[in-house]
């Protein structure tokens, strides 16, 4: 009698046995380093070392530079000592005070500025431009340097020393009982000691309305009308699942449901359910269908032959493409508009993010979501607390734990906090096939066995990129010209970060946006062309957005109707608005 099944059978049993012991042995290396793949930087570091190893040339020059360096700061430190009127010129964040310019600190700052400089110029030496490597590299340099800045220490931080003779050591009294309460939350698995001033409902997402609709994946929002008078086409938004969707409904003031609402828009909005370990095989296809398509459909049923404006925020951008271009494959018109907000379609430029997008990268992320089902939100936020370190990380522990003062919170803060756990399946699939694959920009991205074919979308487009975002790079974003084909492009771009300049109100003096529109579906711009030709101007964007969604609407006002179970359907309105998906 032939084993071959049995031996097949017992090779299968052993490669499972193999897969899950490096999958858990991932997962303990996951907790030590934060969630990094070492390999990544090990190898990193090795191209540098080959690549400096064949350069003598660039090797004499850093050591020369070296030399120069700590002769300089050694100089400056002798003439600091002996009394004479030197100052430092190192003038980053955290040296600004003249407290620096006194002895001793001022040959720490010195001594600091050098070393720094000189890193960067070893980096560069050694580095084979813009690979994904020398990012990395780059990456983890800054992290040891904002960790070993003379600013983060009581010791060697002037300021802080002049805070603590001022009050007695009293501060430091104080950032001792903050770091015990917060040390207290992380034990008990809480983000804060102290109950938050911007609690949702309450506060934040405040915007009166209703939820009209629940399944297992979202909630979706309608708001209730503020004017007699509404445009005909409803307004669909697609928000990001990565955070609460309420970054667009904040306080009053910088709403922007509440200011579509006011303009006499009909604004449904969805909100995402906050994923548990259940969730753990939801893919991008059931975020398509339980999310963006049963969504629709319920606005379709509230609004009856009336086209969508359909908007995305972030992921929820990338999630609206997909979802589009799947509708217009099927000549599905059901859709106004495209309104894209920070959202990315080519994934091949993610800019600062690209440290954390490898093979190793996402077996390591896999490993740790297998035990869990999710990605904890404070995995993913800690990611991008290292991407500002010091803004995120040294200086609010400073300000904390030595100055013993806390951030007085703003609502856009407090939401910040209010992270969201991501589904396994999901998570992997989107690091997987849009960022490390790329395939929806190159064409090869499907849904089941649905092609998606970015080509196909010719509806009206307004696309909103920010200057200063290191989650959707506008340069990455700006190539959705050349991915879709509308004959009817607006490209706006905005001071500000990812989150910042979405959310700047109606009303902002501080910010400023360039904006020019195509009327074919052919003419387009390089970037930095487009910067040269697209004009100034100062104000927030909003206005001008909710002026481009007016021009594509019905000039025929409809009265403005309640949102009841009547307006619905019988059993449709299930509570008030900010619902319950949301406080999960």
């Amino acid at each position: 009698m032939s084993t071959e099944p049995d031996n097949t059978e017992s090779a299968a049993s052993d490669a499972r046995v193999k897969e899950d012991l490096e999958r858990q042995l991932r997962a303990q290396l996951a907790n030590v380093t934060g969630g990094l793949a070492p390999d990544d930087y090990l190898k990193a570091w090795w191209d540098w070392y080959l690549n400096l190893s064949k350069e003598p040339d660039k090797q004499f020059a850093l050591l020369q530079s070296a030399l120069q360096k700590a002769a300089d700061t050694w100089q400056f430190a002798a003439q600091a000592a002996a009394g004479n009127p030197v100052t430092s010129e190192h003038r980053a964040p955290g040296f600004a005070d003249p407290a620096w310019n006194v002895w001793p600190f001022n040959v720490y700052a010195k001594g600091y500025s050098n070393w720094a400089s000189w890193m960067q110029q070893a980096l560069g030496a050694g580095s084979a431009g813009s690979q994904p490597g020398a990012a990395r590299l780059r990456f983890a340099t800054q992290q040891m340097l904002e960790a070993a800045s003379p600013a983060n220490f009581l010791h060697t931080n002037p300021e802080l020393l002049n805070k603590t003779v001022a009050e007695s050591g009293q501060n430091l009294v104080r950032g001792l009982k903050n770091w015990l309460e917060d040390a207290a939350s992380a034990v008990n698995g809480r983000r804060s000691a102290k109950p938050s001033q911007f609690e949702v409902g309450r506060d934040v997402a405040v915007t009166p309305g209703k939820v009209v609709f629940r399944n297992s994946l979202i909630e979706l929002l309608q708001y209730s009308p503020q004017t007699d008078e509404v445009y005909a086409e409803p307004v669909l938004i697609t928000p990001a699942w990565i955070m609460k969707y309420y970054v667009l409904d904040l306080s009053p003031r910088n709403s922007l449901v509440r200011y579509l609402v006011e303009k006499g828009h009909t604004v449904f909005i969805i909100s995402w359910k906050n994923p548990t370990s259940a969730d753990r095989n939801l893919g991008l296809d059931d975020y398509v269908q339980l999310g963006f398509k049963d969504a629709l459909g319920v606005v379709n049923r509230i609004v009856p032959d009336r086209k969508v404006h359909a908007v995305g925020y972030c992921i929820g951008g990338t999630l609206l493409s997909i979802a589009a271009a799947l509708l217009s494959a099927n000549a599905d018109t059901r859709l106004a508009s495209i309104s894209f907000l920070a959202a990315l379609m080519d994934f091949s430029e993610p800019g600062e993010l690209s440290v954390f997008i490898s093979p190793s990268q996402l077996a390591m992320l896999e490993a740790v979501m297998n035990k869990t089902g999710v990605l904890e939100s404070e995995r993913m936020g800690a990611a991008f607390m290292m991407l500002r370190s010091r803004d995120l990380l040294w200086t609010p522990a400073v300000d904390t734990y030595l100055r013993g003062e806390r951030a007085k919170p703003n609502d856009l803060m407090a939401w910040n906090q209010d992270g969201t756990r991501m589904p396994c399946r999901m998570h992997s699939e989107y690091l997987d096939r849009l960022y490390l694959k790329n395939e929806l920009a190159q064409g090869k991205f499907t849904i089941g066995d649905q092609p998606v074919n970015l080509k196909s979308l010719r509806l009206p487009m307004f696309v909103v990129g920010t200057e200063t975002d290191h989650v959707a790079p506008w340069r990455a974003f700006y190539k959705a010209r050349e991915l879709t084909s509308s004959p009817d492009y607006t490209f706006l771009l905005t001071s500000g970060g990812h989150n910042a300049g979405i959310v700047s109100g109606p009303t902002h003096p501080k910010r400023r946006y360039r904006v020019l529109k195509w009327t074919n579906d052919t003419d387009s711009l390089t970037p930095d062309a487009w910067l040269k030709a697209a004009p100034a101007h100062s104000d927030s964007w909003w206005p001008v957005w909710q002026r481009w969604l007016a021009e594509r609407s019905d000039p025929q006002r409809q009265p403005a109707r309640a949102v009841t179970a009547a307006s619905v359907a019988p059993g449709s309105v299930l509570e008030d608005a900010p619902g319950r998906y949301v406080r999960e």
